[in-house]
């Protein structure tokens, strides 16, 4: 059996996960979030949007993101991240800070006269 390798999980069987592979994807999953939000606020800050419109741009691009990861990992994401939910919700109000600086300061550089 030593040999053996199993292609088929029962309903029964554990899923045990790397520690270093899950810390490793959670932190590639929060660089692309952050540069995410960098690049959509400085494109809300050009595109001069503002007030709620700003933040429903926000929260289309990290749903986006979210989509994009998922889409990239294939149908078995939860190879990779142990769940769908906490992939969309961690690291949400960081990137949300991230997204109000560069939106502001690019919004003051191209409509403030």
């Amino acid at each position: 059996m030593a040999g053996k390798i199993r292609t088929k999980q029962d309903k029964d069987d554990v899923i045990a996960y790397s520690e270093i592979a899950v810390r490793n994807n959670s932190a590639v999953v929060e660089y692309c979030r952050i540069s995410m939000a960098a690049l959509s606020g400085g494109t809300a800050g050009v595109l001069g949007l503002t007030g709620l419109y700003g933040f429903g741009f926000y929260v289309l691009a990290t749903i986006s993101l979210w989509m994009m990861i998922l889409i990239k990992a294939g149908g078995e994401w939860n190879k990779y991240f142990v769940s769908r939910r906490s992939l969309l919700t961690s690291g949400f109000f960081s990137g949300l800070f991230t997204y109000v600086l560069f939106w502001t300061f690019l919004y003051g550089m191209v409509h403030v006269y």
